[in-house]
């Protein structure tokens, strides 16, 4: 499992990059209208625009195939493999930018609270 954490910790900062290059993505996020979710993809807190769904639409494919490829190099299924780099992605979530857990609704990271989900070490 540590391998797994550190793989997908790996890919989380891969993402990052994608993420950073596309401003109404950086913008949305800010802004608190798309945020990071428990399940390892990004969600929309509020009706997305278009461009805004489109751009959130490409990120999530991207990471659903990064997911893939090392979900099965390490024999786990891709929906624990994604569970596992959301405990990376929640945890860079910045203040004031939303987040999901799985046992609750869209909620904005205060400051220093701890956003991880049960299941990650």
């Amino acid at each position: 499992m540590t391998h797994i954490l550190m793989t997908a910790a790996a890919l989380a900062v891969a993402g990052s990059p994608a993420r950073a290059a596309d401003p109404i993505v950086e913008q949305a996020l800010s802004a608190g209208t798309i945020g990071e979710q428990w399940d390892g993809y990004l969600g929309f807190v509020s009706a997305p625009s278009g461009d805004l769904k489109s751009a959130v639409d490409a990120i999530n494919i991207k990471r659903r195939a990064g997911y893939t490829q090392i979900a099965a190099a390490r024999n786990v299924t891709v929906d624990q493999f994604a569970q596992t780099t959301a405990c990376s992605t929640l945890r860079a979530v910045k203040p004031g930018q939303a987040y999901k857990l799985k046992d609750g609704g869209w909620q904005r990271r205060s400051g220093s609270e701890s956003i991880t989900p049960d299941y990650c070490g």
